[in-house]
């Protein structure tokens, strides 16, 4: 016997305490002296009289006799058992395991006799989570899932995507993101903090997984349109890396989520006793630059150039310096300015057929001038520019927008931050959002604010008295955000409006027919972005990937969804959205140079899928 397998056996003896199987078999009282390895030492002689008088296995590190107050070590052994396997997430199957895996894998009596195909597991689930009348239920009874069995989730999430997304992403994980510290279980990502500044390359060590291709990372400082809830924005990483792999099929174990924890100005968060972060004052200025340079230096240290770091809900101040900072030395995307963006612009190029006329056709208002409002503005600027040859200088002159102190322009100019200062043209001020619709007279109506019912009667009628089809946007989410429901916008436009939201909305009947709205969701971009970059081997995100992105998901609206007044298609087939996503993604990645994945595949979009996580259950030896 070499000196490793008996260093192994011999803790495998020592450490145990109780009757488990190992590689050998079950190791327990008497039967340890009969159990002989290749080389001759038999288990008593290597432990040397570890089997004590009381029939049991000695108590090596004294755990079971130790008083509270003396201090141990967390000893733990690895052993191929049922009872280990059954509480693996990633490789557990419950009632799915056949008759050969319980024999093979020691799950005899640990479960019930009746053996569940996948997919009657899933009724069985689906049943189950329809029982709950209210959606955090639903959505806590999704993450006990993720945890106790990951195929089973994917294939459930992946099955029923249209359902299922509103309770693991939007609208519900805003609630579940203000009540994490309540609902918190177990942990489901990193969390760096002040306290780690100075080790964070060793905190990121301590993540499992060393193959790491998308972290999703937030400071919790602007959750959806909930503001500052801190360390508890964790649930915003966590499901955004979850539709990475349902939609994008990313495999699971190359997502990291990772909140970093610079404290709080939330008060109500500040007093909570269940809260789970700093309780401080957010840090500010070169604190906060500092730990976020050390993040970023650790990331491109601990998993290379290719990692794609994507920002989330960071607030305004923020994301557009840490992605102006970051574009040109790291592989990093921000949903809120560029996917929410490419989301936008796909919906716009699609309602062409609606509404008629090009891009530069049309004239745009936007209420809202934040991290969403300026990104989508710029994207369309940068497609008009491309369409027309124009100088996207020129091109932003079409798009005006509205912020907290009224329509932008040049008089305010100076007093302005430097993200909106590119969109104050030539007009006189206007103070309030009806006036700047009556006064620019848009085709098109966004709102980008966080703001819910700004999108007034006044408004939309304005809206609908010089538009034949009002194309209105209603963005902000949670559903509570929405600038103006689905029924309030089709009510007041007389049935004319061409409506998507950010959250979701039932169909509204208007006088006898059916009006489906359209969720422009950043669910349909990143996850296909994200795997057009991976499969590519992208190094860097350029503004015409995004373009690329908007393209391939509007040229997939077809006439059928045209006619039910919708501009996006549904999310039944997000995966094949996303396969050709990907596929136009990684292509421009090629054009541009920035793609290190040699050869290039003949059919991206085949190539695409056979990427994709699948979820079906594995058969085990």
């Amino acid at each position: 016997m070499s000196s490793l397998q008996r260093h192994f056996l011999r803790r495998v003896v020592q450490g145990v305490g109780r009757e488990r199987k190992s590689r050998w078999g079950l190791i327990t009282e008497r039967k340890m002296a009969n159990v002989v390895n290749d080389g001759g030492d038999s288990t008593e002689e290597i432990v040397n009289g570890a089997v004590g008088g009381g029939g049991g296995v000695e108590d090596v590190y004294g755990e079971d006799f130790a008083t509270e107050e003396q201090f141990l070590t967390p000893w733990a052994v690895s052993i191929a058992s049922g009872y280990n396997l059954m509480r693996d997430p990633r490789h557990n199957k419950g009632t799915a395991f056949t008759e050969k895996e319980r024999d093979a894998h020691y799950l005899r009596g640990l479960l019930p006799p009746a053996i569940f195909t996948q997919e009657l597991q899933e009724k069985r689930l689906m049943h189950n989570l329809r029982q709950f009348e209210v959606p955090l239920q639903r959505y806590m009874a999704m993450m006990d899932l993720q945890e106790r069995n990951e195929r089973l989730f994917y294939k459930l999430l992946i099955d029923n995507v249209e359902e299922l997304l509103p309770v693991v992403y939007t609208p519900t994980v805003g609630e579940a993101c203000q009540k994490y510290g309540s609902i918190f279980r177990r942990p489901q990502g990193l969390y760096i903090s002040l306290k780690e500044k100075g080790k964070i390359l060793e905190v990121l060590k301590n993540w499992p997984e060393r193959n790491i291709q998308v972290i999703v990372v937030t400071d919790g400082e602007r959750i959806l349109g909930l503001g500052d809830l801190g360390c508890q924005g964790m649930g915003i990483p966590v499901g955004k890396l979850s539709l990475y792999t349902a939609l994008g099929g990313i495999r699971p174990s190359a997502c990291l989520p990772i909140t970093i924890d610079v404290g709080t100005n939330n008060e109500k968060l500040l007093n909570d006793e269940f809260y789970i972060g700093l309780k401080q004052r957010r840090a500010t200025g070169q604190e906060y630059a500092e730990l976020l340079e050390e993040f970023m230096t650790a990331v491109k240290q601990n998993y290379g150039e290719k990692v794609l770091v994507q920002f989330e809900d960071f607030a305004n101040h923020n994301a557009f310096d840490l992605l102006e900072k970051y574009t040109r030395s790291h592989l990093v995307f921000n949903d809120d300015i560029q996917g929410t963006a490419s989301v936008v612009l796909a919906g716009l190029i699609a309602a062409l057929k609606l509404v008629g006329g090009t891009l530069a056709d049309h004239k745009f208002l936007f209420l809202g001038a934040g991290e969403a409002g300026t990104g989508i503005a710029e994207l369309i600027a940068l497609e008009i520019s491309k369409q027309t040859k124009a100088p996207v200088e020129e091109t932003r002159k079409k798009i005006w927008l509205v912020d907290s102190k009224g329509l932008i322009v040049s008089s305010r100019k100076e007093s302005l931050q430097h993200f909106k200062k590119p969109w104050a043209h030539d007009h006189e001020p206007v103070k309030n959002l009806l006036d700047a619709v009556k006064a620019i007279k848009p085709t098109v109506l966004i709102g980008s604010s966080g703001a819910g019912r700004t999108f007034t009667k006044e408004v939309v009628e304005a809206m609908a008295s010089f538009n034949e089809k009002p194309l209105i946007l209603a963005l902000s989410n949670p559903t509570s955000q929405s600038e103006c429901t689905a029924e309030e916008a089709y009510t007041w436009s007389q049935g004319r409006a061409i409506f998507a939201s950010g959250s979701p909305f039932d169909p509204v009947e208007y006088n006898g027919t059916l009006m489906v709205p359209g969720q422009a969701n950043n669910a349909y971009i990143f996850p296909g972005f994200g795997l057009g970059l991976i499969m590519s081997g992208a190094i860097r995100v350029h503004d015409d990937l995004l373009l690329a992105a908007s393209e391939a998901l509007a040229v997939q609206v077809e006439d059928e969804h045209f006619k039910k007044g919708l501009i996006y298609p549904p999310f039944t087939n997000i995966r094949k959205i996303s396969a050709n996503i990907a596929a136009k993604v990684a292509d421009k990645a090629y054009q541009l140079g920035l793609a290190s994945r040699l050869p290039r595949p003949k059919d991206l979009v085949k190539h695409a899928e056979s990427c994709m996580y699948s979820p079906l259950y594995r058969t085990y030896r």
